[in-house]
Protein backbone atom coordinates (compact mmCIF):
# COMPACT_ATOMS: atom_id res chain seq x y z
CA UNK A 1 0.00 0.00 0.00
CA UNK A 2 2.65 2.48 0.48
CA UNK A 3 4.41 2.38 -2.40
CA UNK A 4 1.22 2.72 -4.62
CA UNK A 5 0.20 5.69 -2.54
CA UNK A 6 3.27 7.78 -3.55
CA UNK A 7 3.21 6.64 -6.77
CA UNK A 8 -0.49 7.52 -6.68
CA UNK A 9 0.71 11.38 -5.46
CA UNK A 10 3.65 11.47 -7.77
CA UNK A 11 1.78 10.60 -10.91
CA UNK A 12 -0.63 13.02 -10.09
CA UNK A 13 2.32 15.61 -9.54
CA UNK A 14 3.28 14.84 -12.82
CA UNK A 15 -0.10 15.92 -13.95
CA UNK A 16 -0.19 19.16 -12.13
CA UNK A 17 3.13 20.32 -13.16
CA UNK A 18 2.27 19.12 -17.15
CA UNK A 19 -0.89 22.11 -16.51
CA UNK A 20 0.74 24.18 -14.64
CA UNK A 21 1.10 27.96 -16.56
CA UNK A 22 -0.69 26.02 -19.30
CA UNK A 23 -4.33 26.30 -17.92
CA UNK A 24 -7.37 25.69 -20.30
CA UNK A 25 -10.13 25.99 -18.23
CA UNK A 26 -11.08 27.74 -15.19
CA UNK A 27 -14.46 27.75 -13.40
CA UNK A 28 -15.84 29.44 -10.25
CA UNK A 29 -17.39 27.55 -7.63
CA UNK A 30 -19.83 29.33 -5.55
CA UNK A 31 -18.20 30.09 -2.42
CA UNK A 32 -15.30 27.58 -3.04
CA UNK A 33 -13.05 28.85 -4.95
CA UNK A 34 -12.03 28.10 -8.69
CA UNK A 35 -11.30 24.80 -10.36
CA UNK A 36 -9.22 24.40 -13.23
CA UNK A 37 -9.25 21.51 -16.22
CA UNK A 38 -6.19 20.68 -14.18
CA UNK A 39 -7.74 19.60 -10.80
CA UNK A 40 -10.18 17.53 -12.94
CA UNK A 41 -7.56 15.60 -14.97
CA UNK A 42 -5.55 15.11 -11.69
CA UNK A 43 -9.13 13.84 -10.01
CA UNK A 44 -10.20 11.73 -12.80
CA UNK A 45 -6.52 9.87 -12.67
CA UNK A 46 -6.47 9.96 -8.93
CA UNK A 47 -9.87 8.09 -8.86
CA UNK A 48 -9.31 5.89 -11.93
CA UNK A 49 -5.83 4.54 -10.35
CA UNK A 50 -7.50 3.55 -7.26
CA UNK A 51 -11.05 2.14 -8.51
CA UNK A 52 -8.56 -0.38 -10.57
CA UNK A 53 -6.37 -1.25 -8.33
CA UNK A 54 -9.25 -1.17 -5.06
CA UNK A 55 -12.28 -1.81 -7.21
CA UNK A 56 -14.64 -1.67 -3.96
CA UNK A 57 -12.91 1.57 -2.29
CA UNK A 58 -15.04 4.32 -0.76
CA UNK A 59 -14.30 7.90 -2.03
CA UNK A 60 -14.47 11.39 -0.99
CA UNK A 61 -12.82 13.70 -3.24
CA UNK A 62 -12.98 17.45 -3.30
CA UNK A 63 -14.34 18.26 -7.09
CA UNK A 64 -16.01 14.85 -7.37
CA UNK A 65 -18.07 14.03 -3.87
CA UNK A 66 -18.27 11.39 -2.04
CA UNK A 67 -18.48 7.71 -3.97
CA UNK A 68 -19.75 5.17 -1.08
CA UNK A 69 -18.55 1.55 -1.40
CA UNK A 70 -16.70 -0.46 1.00
CA UNK A 71 -16.50 0.62 4.40
CA UNK A 72 -13.02 -0.98 4.44
CA UNK A 73 -11.12 1.71 2.17
CA UNK A 74 -11.74 4.93 1.93
CA UNK A 75 -9.75 7.47 -0.36
CA UNK A 76 -10.21 11.13 0.63
CA UNK A 77 -8.48 13.43 -1.91
CA UNK A 78 -7.54 16.49 -2.97
CA UNK A 79 -6.33 16.89 -6.41
CA UNK A 80 -4.83 19.70 -6.22
CA UNK A 81 -4.78 21.44 -2.85
CA UNK A 82 -4.03 25.61 -3.52
CA UNK A 83 -5.62 25.76 -6.80
CA UNK A 84 -6.14 29.56 -6.51
CA UNK A 85 -2.26 29.82 -5.92
CA UNK A 86 -1.86 27.54 -9.08
CA UNK A 87 -3.93 29.21 -11.54
CA UNK A 88 -2.36 32.54 -10.65
CA UNK A 89 1.54 30.86 -10.68
CA UNK A 90 2.26 31.21 -7.16
CA UNK A 91 4.40 28.19 -6.49
CA UNK A 92 2.33 26.53 -3.69
CA UNK A 93 0.45 23.87 -4.28
CA UNK A 94 -0.06 20.37 -3.43
CA UNK A 95 -1.75 16.83 -3.80
CA UNK A 96 -3.27 15.28 -0.65
CA UNK A 97 -4.61 11.91 -0.26
CA UNK A 98 -5.31 9.77 2.98
CA UNK A 99 -6.66 6.82 3.65
CA UNK A 100 -8.99 5.55 6.24
CA UNK A 101 -8.80 1.62 6.87
CA UNK A 102 -12.41 0.65 8.80
CA UNK A 103 -12.99 4.77 9.68
CA UNK A 104 -9.31 5.15 10.79
CA UNK A 105 -6.65 7.08 8.95
CA UNK A 106 -3.87 4.79 8.41
CA UNK A 107 -2.01 6.33 5.31
CA UNK A 108 -1.29 10.15 4.44
CA UNK A 109 0.88 11.69 1.85
CA UNK A 110 0.86 15.23 0.89
CA UNK A 111 3.35 15.95 -2.70
CA UNK A 112 4.58 19.58 -3.32
CA UNK A 113 5.73 18.56 -7.14
CA UNK A 114 6.99 21.52 -8.13
CA UNK A 115 9.59 21.24 -5.48
CA UNK A 116 9.72 17.52 -5.17
CA UNK A 117 8.83 17.42 -1.41
CA UNK A 118 6.84 13.96 -0.70
CA UNK A 119 5.52 14.12 3.15
CA UNK A 120 4.16 10.42 3.70
CA UNK A 121 2.89 9.03 6.93
CA UNK A 122 1.67 5.37 8.19
CA UNK A 123 0.11 5.35 11.64
CA UNK A 124 1.93 4.03 14.04
CA UNK A 125 5.21 3.83 11.97
CA UNK A 126 5.74 7.81 11.69
CA UNK A 127 6.02 10.69 9.54
CA UNK A 128 8.53 11.32 6.52
CA UNK A 129 9.92 13.52 4.20
CA UNK A 130 11.49 12.26 1.30
CA UNK A 131 11.73 9.50 3.46
CA UNK A 132 13.30 11.04 6.26
CA UNK A 133 11.79 10.93 9.74
CA UNK A 134 10.45 14.38 10.80
CA UNK A 135 9.77 15.94 13.67
CA UNK A 136 7.34 18.75 14.99
CA UNK A 137 9.01 21.71 16.40
CA UNK A 138 11.08 22.28 19.74
CA UNK A 139 9.84 26.22 19.50
CA UNK A 140 8.27 26.77 23.47
CA UNK A 141 6.83 30.04 23.35
CA UNK A 142 4.45 31.45 20.84
CA UNK A 143 6.94 35.01 20.96
CA UNK A 144 9.59 32.83 18.97
CA UNK A 145 6.94 30.75 16.77
CA UNK A 146 6.06 30.86 12.71
CA UNK A 147 2.70 30.32 12.48
CA UNK A 148 0.42 30.19 10.19
CA UNK A 149 -3.56 30.37 9.11
CA UNK A 150 -6.03 30.13 5.82
CA UNK A 151 -9.18 32.11 5.24
CA UNK A 152 -12.36 31.27 4.18
CA UNK A 153 -13.47 32.15 0.84
CA UNK A 154 -16.76 33.65 2.37
CA UNK A 155 -16.96 37.55 1.88
CA UNK A 156 -19.01 37.85 5.72
CA UNK A 157 -18.66 38.16 9.01
CA UNK A 158 -16.71 34.97 9.36
CA UNK A 159 -13.75 36.58 7.47
CA UNK A 160 -14.18 39.46 9.87
CA UNK A 161 -13.83 37.24 13.05
CA UNK A 162 -10.66 35.36 11.23
CA UNK A 163 -9.17 39.01 10.34
CA UNK A 164 -9.06 39.85 14.37
CA UNK A 165 -7.68 36.76 15.04
CA UNK A 166 -4.68 37.07 12.86
CA UNK A 167 -4.25 39.98 14.14
CA UNK A 168 -4.26 39.25 17.52
CA UNK A 169 -1.75 36.58 17.05
CA UNK A 170 0.51 38.65 14.63
CA UNK A 171 0.55 40.91 17.76
CA UNK A 172 2.14 37.99 20.10
CA UNK A 173 4.07 35.67 17.35
CA UNK A 174 7.39 36.14 15.67
CA UNK A 175 5.24 35.79 12.67
CA UNK A 176 2.15 34.87 10.94
CA UNK A 177 2.20 33.46 7.20
CA UNK A 178 -1.18 32.79 4.88
CA UNK A 179 0.02 30.74 1.80
CA UNK A 180 -3.39 29.09 0.55
CA UNK A 181 -2.95 25.34 0.93
CA UNK A 182 -4.13 23.76 4.12
CA UNK A 183 -2.52 20.90 3.68
CA UNK A 184 0.91 21.98 2.80
CA UNK A 185 0.30 24.22 5.86
CA UNK A 186 -0.44 20.69 7.99
CA UNK A 187 2.72 19.51 6.47
CA UNK A 188 4.80 23.00 7.35
CA UNK A 189 3.68 22.00 11.19
CA UNK A 190 4.65 18.34 10.97
CA UNK A 191 7.99 18.78 9.64
CA UNK A 192 8.61 21.69 11.91
CA UNK A 193 9.01 24.53 9.70
CA UNK A 194 5.49 26.24 11.58
CA UNK A 195 5.26 25.70 14.91
CA UNK A 196 1.60 26.10 14.85
CA UNK A 197 -1.45 26.62 12.29
CA UNK A 198 -5.63 27.07 12.58
CA UNK A 199 -8.12 27.86 10.50
CA UNK A 200 -12.08 27.85 10.20
CA UNK A 201 -14.30 26.10 7.19
CA UNK A 202 -11.64 23.06 6.31
CA UNK A 203 -12.99 20.53 4.50
CA UNK A 204 -11.80 15.97 5.13
CA UNK A 205 -9.65 16.53 1.86
CA UNK A 206 -8.28 19.75 2.79
CA UNK A 207 -7.61 17.49 6.68
CA UNK A 208 -6.93 14.24 6.02
CA UNK A 209 -3.69 13.43 4.93
CA UNK A 210 -1.90 16.51 7.22
CA UNK A 211 -4.06 15.39 10.15
CA UNK A 212 -1.97 12.04 9.94
CA UNK A 213 1.39 13.54 9.34
CA UNK A 214 1.21 15.71 12.33
CA UNK A 215 -0.23 13.21 14.86
CA UNK A 216 2.48 10.76 13.84
CA UNK A 217 5.73 13.71 14.11
CA UNK A 218 4.63 14.27 17.64
CA UNK A 219 1.91 17.17 17.21
CA UNK A 220 -1.68 18.03 18.63
CA UNK A 221 -4.42 18.86 17.29
CA UNK A 222 -7.86 20.36 18.90
CA UNK A 223 -10.73 22.83 17.61
CA UNK A 224 -10.81 26.53 18.73
CA UNK A 225 -11.46 25.95 22.31
CA UNK A 226 -9.30 22.85 22.65
CA UNK A 227 -12.39 20.01 22.04
CA UNK A 228 -11.22 16.75 20.32
CA UNK A 229 -11.86 16.53 16.82
CA UNK A 230 -11.69 14.60 13.27
CA UNK A 231 -10.81 15.06 9.88
CA UNK A 232 -14.90 15.87 9.63
CA UNK A 233 -14.53 18.62 12.03
CA UNK A 234 -14.94 22.36 10.75
CA UNK A 235 -11.93 24.11 12.81
CA UNK A 236 -8.61 23.35 13.59
CA UNK A 237 -5.82 24.60 15.73
CA UNK A 238 -2.65 22.06 14.72
CA UNK A 239 0.54 23.04 16.69
CA UNK A 240 4.18 21.33 18.04
CA UNK A 241 2.33 21.44 21.57
CA UNK A 242 4.29 23.25 23.51
CA UNK A 243 2.47 26.27 22.73
CA UNK A 244 -0.84 24.45 21.67
CA UNK A 245 -2.76 26.56 24.71
CA UNK A 246 -1.23 29.71 24.19
CA UNK A 247 -2.56 30.08 20.81
CA UNK A 248 -6.04 28.66 21.74
CA UNK A 249 -5.85 31.33 23.96
CA UNK A 250 -4.44 33.28 21.64
CA UNK A 251 -7.12 33.49 18.64
CA UNK A 252 -10.09 33.92 21.52
CA UNK A 253 -12.74 36.40 20.56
Amino acid sequence: MENFIKKLALDSGKIICEGYGNISKIEIKDKAGWVTDVDTRSEDFLIKTILDKYPYSSIIAEESGEMKNSQELKWIIDPLDGTSNFAHGFPWFCVSIGVEVYGKLQFGVVYQPLIKELFFAERAKGAFLNDKPIKVSTTRVLEDSLVATGFSYLKDESLKREMQRFTQVQQIALGVRRAGAAALDFAQVACGRFAGFWEHGLSPWDVAAGFLLVEEAGGKFTDYVGSEVSIYSKDFVVSNGLIHQKLIDTIKL
